[in-house]
């Protein structure tokens, strides 16, 4: 069984407090990237074989600390399963805030239930993704997304993207979701964002924000140069995705990479 495990961007994404876990209470909308994905592979092996293997992009973890792995070893420890085999191609980059390897670990527990027949349902699927991330739960529905608490609890959201350009652009600079929240101040928004994003893209700019944007750009001024030069070349709304290093733009018309962004990774696709 192969799987495609596409990747997300946050639209705004608030840092309201911080809990008693350790973790940040937050809200963001989330919204899937069907156009850019990893390949998943998974095949029955007999009891007590467990392998992975990757392509693509460098895999820079053990296979045990890969969330592939671990997702099917949460399964594992209630479930009397067969081996298995997970090969894992990798597009999406790391250290992007575009959630890839939650993605990834998604596809494991959706393929693992299909491949021995356990009938989970979506809402146990999303109990199980939630252990695993903060953010791994919205792969479960792979649509808009309100998302709050640390990540985990889900509302839809009644938004469509369809006919703008999605352009992400990634540094070669990856910024560490530690760190990221080491520097954020938490608040509450003066407007929320389930009210912002019914309003026009155009009124987004200066509304839909990334609380993490305020202290990383002093660090990485580079960012914030990324972000200006999207809408020196047309983008309606640009916003660092996550806790970055990924920006994302949305346009009418397709933004054309020039000299600006060499190096970069870069992916344009029409919503």
């Amino acid at each position: 069984m192969i799987y495609t495990a596409n990747c997300k961007i946050n639209l705004g994404l608030n840092i309201l407090s911080k809990r008693q876990d350790g973790y940040h209470n937050l809200e963001t909308v989330m919204v899937p990237v069907l156009s850019l994905y990893d390949m998943v592979e998974i095949l029955p092996r007999k009891k007590g074989e467990v392998f992975f293997s990757s392509s693509g992009l460098t895999v820079d973890c053990s296979p045990e600390d890969n969330l592939c792995l671990k997702a099917y070893r949460l399964l594992q420890k209630e479930f009397e399963l067969d081996g298995i085999a997970i090969h894992l191609h990798k597009v999406v980059p790391f250290g992007a805030g575009l959630g890839g390897g939650s993605s990834d670990a998604v596809s494991v527990l959706k393929g693992v239930n299909e491949l021995y027949g356990l009938s989970l349902s979506e809402l146990q699927l999303q109990e199980y993704a939630a252990a695993l991330g903060s953010d791994t739960s919205f792969f479960v529905y792979n649509v808009p997304m309100l998302c709050s608490g640390r990540g985990e609890i889900l509302a839809p959201v009644g938004l469509s993207l369809k006919g703008y350009y999605l352009t992400l652009v990634k540094p070669a600079v990856s910024v560490s979701t530690s760190a990221a929240y080491k520097g954020v101040i938490p608040r509450s928004p003066a407007i929320p964002i389930t009210e912002i994003i019914k309003k026009d893209i155009s009124c987004w700019r200066g509304m839909l924000i990334n609380d993490f944007e305020e202290s990383i750009f002093p660090r990485y001024p580079e960012l914030k140069k990324i972000k200006d030069m999207l809408y020196e070349r047309g983008a309606l709304y640009a916003s660092m995705s996550g806790s970055g290093s990924t920006f994302l733009a949305l346009s009418r018309v397709p933004i054309v990479p020039d000299g600006a962004f060499e190096g970069m990774f870069i992916h344009t696709a029409c919503l």
